[in-house]
C-alpha cells in the first residue's frame, strides 16, 4: 500500500512552533517495509517558513474554505488562506503523482485535519472538521484517516 503522510508523524520537524508529533507506531510501518508512507507538509510545500505563526480556520472547516466561505487566519488576523490552498494543491500533486491510496493526516491541524480541528476561536477548543489539504483529498477520491485508525489496520495486519 503506498500513503501519503503528514510528515511531522514521522518525526521530520515541520510543524508551526518548529517541531513534530512523531508515532514511534507509524515509523515503525514504514521501517517494515510493508508499507510505503510519502511525508508530506503542505505548510512547507506551499512556501510557509518552520516554525510559522499559528492558524486556524474561522467561519467552517477546509470545504467550507475550499468553496471560498471560510478562511484561515494567524492569531492576529493574517489571512494565508490562499496559500493553504496553495499548499493542498501541491499534497495532492503528489498523492496523484504516487498513486496514492489513502492519506494518513495529523489532527486538528487546519491543513491536515482529519475529523477535529481547533474552532477558529484560538482558545484551544476544538470541532469536528477537517482541514484543508485532507478536504480536497477527499474530494478527489482519496481516503483521508488518522494515523489512529491506520494503526488499528497497520495491527491487524502485521499480526496476521
Amino acid at each position: 500500500m503506498i500513503a501519503i503522510v503528514s510528515a511531522c508523524l514521522l518525526g521530520i520537524n515541520c510543524r508551526y512552533n518548529g517541531g513534530n508529533a512523531a508515532d514511534e507506531r507509524l515509523i515503525e510501518a514504514v521501517r517494515s517495509g510493508r508499507f510505503v508512507l510519502i511525508p508530506v507538509c503542505p505548510e512547507q510545500l506551499s512556501g510557509l517558513p518552520t516554525p510559522r505563526k499559528t492558524c486556524e480556520i474561522v467561519n467552517g472547516d477546509g470545504f467550507d474554505v475550499l468553496k471560498g466561505n471560510a478562511k484561515v487566519l494567524t492569531e492576529d488576523g493574517e489571512d494565508l488562506t490562499e496559500i493553504f490552498i496553495k499548499g493542498a494543491k501541491e499534497v495532492l500533486k503528489i498523492a496523484k503523482l504516487v498513486k496514492a491510496e489513502i492519506a494518513i493526516m495529523k489532527n486538528y491541524s487546519p491543513s491536515c485535519g482529519c475529523g477535529t480541528i481547533y474552532d477558529g476561536s484560538f482558545s484551544g477548543r476544538k470541532k469536528r472538521g477537517y482541514g484543508v489539504t485532507s478536504a480536497l483529498l477527499m474530494l478527489n477520491g482519496i481516503k483521508v484517516i488518522c494515523a489512529e485508525e491506520f494503526l488499528q489496520n497497520y495491527d491487524h495486519h502485521r499480526s496476521s
